[in-house]
């Protein structure tokens, strides 16, 4: 490795500590044993979902307890904005447009976090614990005030924190943020099913079973993401002579999954969302609302199924633009046997883009479904879902080939200093 991809990787592995460092800093007068006595109780619904996500912040009610979502809920707002408006949807393509499509995503994520944290914090007004202690305990007007500063500051941190993995660091920084916050749970996760074990709650067969799901997703995830469909290409003889001493790519590849770990997490952040309005809530129909949103129910697992089959094919729509390839194909000379360059490119384009996204979105979907379904059956008394899972692979495969594509291009700037 090249001094410069250590560095990245230094920084990555530092923003990663600080966020995790966040995780154990409380907001004032919270009573911070109530709270974790009231996620214990709750590790099995959407509150336990929201707290694998935050990397077990929320039930120490953290700044960082709200995460990342806010941000990502924002993103979410804007794309469908700037696929709706053609006006915003030009501005984002610009680079001048992109800093303030930006710098509106941060204005309406902090819009986002304070609806949420003032819910949360009006929320904890009415949580007691067993024995009859408050969760707030300090006088409500200030703790609602503190609170939402509290939050929203932390928020802030982490969209920073993602913003400066992605520049200076390698990989995806909000991906990597939700990826560190997932992992970070897995000690605490291994513990606990050896205490069902040691109990006799759980059989080790059953674990075992577990076992084997797990490593099951994980090859599935593995051979999905690493496939494409590699649409030939054919450059004029004109262009080939010109470009002797280049690589000339001779296909488009087209991945069956074009949109990544996206889906999974706008689907997530949307779902989560209520739950973590809700959180601290004793009225019997928000409850209820609660309780249909479970990730332990089928309403839950049915709507991400949906919600990731939709967005699925949302984002690959934007992220796979067949128009643009098709004008730079024929900028430089080449073409795809038996299609005529132009429109025709574009359309078949899209066409195999189409197909190939009909079966990564089902792929997507009964990934981040599946493995609960098996998983009760079984009868096991813990969550355990696919897009925790699919979330860790898919970054885990992204960071690593980004790091392999930094080794690349620090081997070819070694060899073009040494031809030179």
């Amino acid at each position: 490795m090249s001094k410069d991809l250590i560095n990245k990787i230094l920084i990555t592995l530092g923003f990663i500590l600080l966020y995790r460092l966040l995780a154990y800093v409380p907001v004032p007068g919270v009573n911070i044993d109530v709270v974790k006595e009231f996620f214990d109780s709750n590790a099995n619904n959407a509150l336990g979902l929201v707290n694998m996500f935050s990397g077990n912040a929320v039930e120490r009610l953290s700044i960082i307890s709200l995460g990342i979502m806010p941000y990502i809920t924002a993103s979410i707002i804007m794309e469908l904005l700037a696929a709706t408006f053609p006006n915003l949807g030009k501005m984002k393509k610009e680079r001048d447009g992109m800093q303030k499509y930006m710098q509106i995503i941060r204005y309406t994520t902090i819009v986002i976090t304070l609806i949420q944290s003032v819910g949360v914090s009006m929320g904890l007004n009415s949580l007691t614990g067993q024995s009859g202690q408050s969760a707030i305990s300090i006088d409500m007007d200030t703790f609602v005030a503190v609170s939402s500063i509290s939050m929203l500051t932390g928020t802030m941190l982490l969209m920073w924190i993602g913003e400066q993995i992605t520049q200076k660091g390698i990989g995806n920084g909000i991906s990597l943020i939700i990826f560190a916050g997932i992992v970070s749970a897995i000690p605490s996760a291994i513990g606990g099913t050896v205490d069902l074990v040691n109990n006799g709650q759980m059989n080790f067969l059953t674990v075992i079973a577990i076992l084997v799901i797990i490593l099951a997703t994980v090859g599935a995830i593995i051979y999905v993401e690493l496939g494409e469909r590699r649409v030939p290409v054919s450059y004029s003889r004109k262009v080939m002579m010109q470009n002797q001493k280049k690589r000339v790519m001779n296909y488009i590849p087209i991945k069956v999954n074009l949109s990544g770990v996206i889906p999974a997490i706008f689907a997530s952040a949307i779902l989560m969302f209520p739950a973590t309005v809700l959180q601290g809530t004793q009225n019997k129909y928000l409850l209820m609302v609660a309780d249909f949103l479970s990730p332990q129910s089928y309403t839950f697992n049915v709507l991400m199924f949906l919600f990731v089959v939709f967005f699925a094919f949302f984002y690959a729509s934007i992220t796979f633009n067949a128009k643009d390839i098709s004008e730079n194909l024929k900028k430089q000379g080449g073409f795809i046997p038996g299609v005529r360059p132009g429109a025709s490119t574009a359309d078949f384009l899209n066409e195999v883009a189409s197909r190939l996204t009909l079966w990564g979105a089902i792929y997507l979907g009964l990934i981040s479904t599946l493995p609960w379904l098996i998983v009760k059956a079984m009868g096991v008394p813990f969550y355990f879902g696919g897009v925790a899972v699919l979330i860790v692979v898919q970054v885990a495969i992204d960071t690593m080939r980004k790091i392999e594509a930094q080794q690349y291009m620090n081997k070819y700037e070694t060899l073009s200093a040494v031809g030179l």
